[in-house]
C-alpha cells in the first residue's frame, strides 16, 4: 500500500469507502456534513425543491376560510410550514394567532410544538411517532370528543396527506386545508437521473430519504426514463435505501422497495442507521494473518481503507463473494466494468495485489484465482 493510497477506516470513519446519496432538498448540508464527518462520499441529488405559497391566492384563500368561523382544532404538521403560515397571514394584516387562540392545536411533532409556542399559541397535544397516522387515530378515538361537524384546520407540508383529511372528513368533521407550500419537482432533474443511473449501476451504496415526495419523485423520474424496475432491482439487491421515518418510506413500500429507518426521526438517527447498517452487511474476512473488508469503492486491509481502480474493486468483490474458493477466470471478466479479457483479468490482479500490499490473492495455475483464505 502506497501512502497516498492508505487511509484509517476505524470507528472514527465507519463510512470511509462507501457512497451515501442525499436526496432532501431542505437541510441537505446538514445531512450530508454528518454523513461526511463519518468518512462517507456523499453524493447530493434534491429529488424535489420547495414552493413557498406566502404570496399565493391558494394560501391567502385557505387562510380566509379559517378566519370565517371559529376552528375547533388545529393540526401543525411541520414547524417550517406553520412558522411560515403565521408570518404570512401577519404580513396580510390577517388576524390568525388571535382566530386560533381559542383552539385546540396539535402538534405532530417537536418542530411544530416549537412553532405554535413561537407563534404565541399553546400546544395542546402531540404524538410519540410524530406521524399523521397516530395523529388521526389520537382524533378518531374521540380524545378530543366527538368530531361530527367541528371545523378542524390541517396545515399541509407538501404533501396532500389524503389519508389524514380523507379520515376526518369520513368521521363528519369540516376539514380545512392550508397548503403553506408544495414539493414540485427540481428545475434541473439531471442530477436525479445520474443518480438512477448510479444506483442501477450500483455505484452509490445508500440513498437516503427525508420526505416522501423526494422518494416519489426518485421513481417518477426513473419511470421518465424507463428505468424504474431497474432501479427497484437496484435497491433489491446491494443498495441500501434508508428513510427518516415509515410516513416517508411509504413510496418506496408500495414500490415493493426494502427500506430501513432509525427509531427517531431526526437527521442524526439517520446518519446513525446508515452506520449501522452499511458496514455490517460487508464481512470481514480473515484472509491469512490479515483481515479484509469489501466496501462500495475501496477495501479495508488491517484497518486502513485502500481505494481500488474499477477493475480491480470488481475482481476483488468476486472473489470476496466466494473466500477460499477458485473463481474462473471467465466469471472474473464477466464482472469487469466494461466488459474485458483474460488479459484484463490479469492486469487488474496484477494492480490489486499492488494495491493491497500483503499476499491476499492466490493464482491457481489454468482454473482462476482465489483469496487465501
Amino acid at each position: 500500500m502506497t501512502e497516498q493510497d492508505e487511509h484509517p477506516a476505524g470507528p472514527d470513519l465507519p463510512l470511509a469507502g462507501y457512497t451515501v446519496a442525499v436526496t432532501a432538498a431542505r437541510r441537505k448540508e446538514e445531512l450530508g456534513a454528518l454523513l461526511d464527518r463519518r468518512g462517507a462520499r456523499v453524493l447530493y441529488a434534491p429529488a424535489i425543491r420547495i414552493v413557498p405559497l406566502s404570496d399565493d391566492t391558494e394560501l391567502v384563500a385557505a387562510t380566509r376560510r379559517v378566519l370565517a368561523a371559529p376552528v375547533d382544532l388545529v393540526v401543525a404538521t411541520t414547524g417550517v410550514g406553520f412558522r411560515g403560515w403565521l408570518e404570512a397571514a401577519d404580513a396580510w394584516d390577517l388576524p390568525l394567532v388571535a382566530h386560533l387562540s381559542g383552539s385546540r392545536v396539535l402538534a405532530r411533532g417537536p418542530k411544530a410544538r416549537g412553532a405554535i409556542r413561537g407563534g404565541g399559541l399553546v400546544d395542546a397535544w402531540s404524538p410519540e411517532s410524530e406521524s399523521s397516522a397516530e395523529v388521526l387515530e389520537h382524533l378518531l378515538s374521540g380524545a378530543e370528543g366527538p368530531l361530527e361537524g367541528r371545523r378542524i384546520a390541517v396545515q399541509l407540508h407538501g404533501d396532500p396527506l389524503p389519508d389524514l383529511v380523507s379520515g376526518l372528513r369520513a368521521a363528519g368533521a369540516d376539514v380545512l386545508t392550508v397548503p403553506v407550500y408544495r414539493w414540485v419537482l427540481p428545475e434541473d432533474v439531471a442530477p436525479v437521473g445520474r443518480l438512477v443511473a448510479a444506483i442501477i449501476a450500483r455505484s452509490v451504496d445508500a440513498v437516503t430519504f427525508t420526505s416522501a415526495p423526494a422518494a416519489a419523485s426518485l421513481l417518477h423520474v426513473a419511470g421518465e426514463l424507463g428505468q424504474r424496475e431497474a432501479l427497484v432491482a437496484a435497491f433489491g439487491d446491494r443498495v441500501l435505501a434508508v428513510a427518516v421515518g415509515t410516513v416517508t418510506g411509504g413510496p418506496l413500500e408500495a414500490a415493493g422497495i426494502p427500506y430501513t429507518y432509525p427509531e427517531r426521526s431526526r437527521l442524526g438517527a439517520l446518519a446513525r442507521e446508515v452506520v449501522a447498517r452499511l458496514p455490517a452487511r460487508d464481512p470481514v474476512l480473515q484472509v491469512g494473518a490479515h483481515t479484509l473488508q469489501v466496501r462500495g469503492h475501496a477495501a479495508v486491509v488491517d484497518g486502513e481503507l485502500v481505494e481500488l481502480a474499477p477493475g480491480s474493486l470488481a475482481v476483488l468483490r468476486e472473489l470476496a463473494r466466494r473466500p477460499g474458493h477458485v473463481v474462473p477466470r471467465p466469471e472474473l471478466v464477466a464482472a469487469l466494468p466494461g466488459g474485458g479479457d483474460g488479459h484484463a483479468v490479469e492486469m487488474a490482479v496484477t494492480r490489486l495485489r499492488a494495491a493491497l500490499g500483503a499476499p491476499l490473492v492466490e493464482t491457481v495455475v489454468k482454473r482462476g484465482y482465489r483469496l487465501a483464505v
